[in-house]
């Protein structure tokens, strides 16, 4: 699971949502930067297998910088990984939407509880039918689902970071979904930078 490069929106703390917002030099170099993680990540993870982008062109041409650098087919796009749709609060910066829409529960938007179920069920067809493959999508969404499926509130992931979604061999079939799921931080590219819990991963 990665998460698309910076935007300017990104830079200047804007709420993106589903608007259409491309990637900026930074957010190029850091989808660069997470091909060579992930080319180093192949030795102990065996070959990738292929790529998946949510439809918004940040996340797709993340993905294709991605490709090229660990030589990969161009990614396949998927309906399921857009990010949340925030609704009134695009376009608004993080603290005052915080304000006005404590927890970020915003009227005309999809719920927090809709995405997570979404993306936790994308997660899983991906994982299930697609195995050692690539997702890059965006903050919230991945965030939502990974929590979802791990039964574990996640932190804010940053531009570029790497989560590695494995499901472990469980003694039966019985055992639920969301505890055959192990989440390991393979990296973050801006390691420096901290994480304000104020800055949600909707930017």
């Amino acid at each position: 699971m990665v998460r698309h490069g910076e935007t300017d929106w990104n830079l200047a703390g804007r709420i993106q949502g589903r608007t259409e917002i491309p990637l900026n030099d930074t957010g190029r170099a850091q989808a660069a930067e997470t091909a060579t993680a992930l080319a180093r990540a192949a030795g102990s993870l065996g070959p990738w297998a292929g790529l998946f982008a949510s439809p918004l062109s940040r996340a797709s041409e993340t993905a294709e910088i991605i490709g090229r650098g660990l030589a990969l087919p161009g990614p396949r796009i998927d309906e399921e990984l857009w990010e949340r749709d925030f609704g009134a609060a695009e376009g608004v910066c993080v603290p005052e939407a915080h304000e006005r829409w404590p927890g970020l529960e915003i009227p005309d938007a999809e719920s927090i509880d809709a995405l997570a179920a979404r993306t936790a069920g994308a997660f899983s067809r991906i994982l299930a039918e697609a195995p050692g493959s690539i997702v890059v999508a965006h903050g919230a969404m991945i965030r939502a689902g990974l929590g979802r499926l791990t039964s574990t509130p996640m932190p804010r992931i940053t531009n570029g970071e790497v989560w590695i979604l494995s499901r472990s061999q469980g003694p039966n079939d019985s055992v639920p979904q969301h505890a055959a799921i192990r989440l390991d931080a393979l990296g973050v590219l801006s390691a420096e930078e901290p994480r304000d819990p104020n800055m949600e991963t909707a930017v």
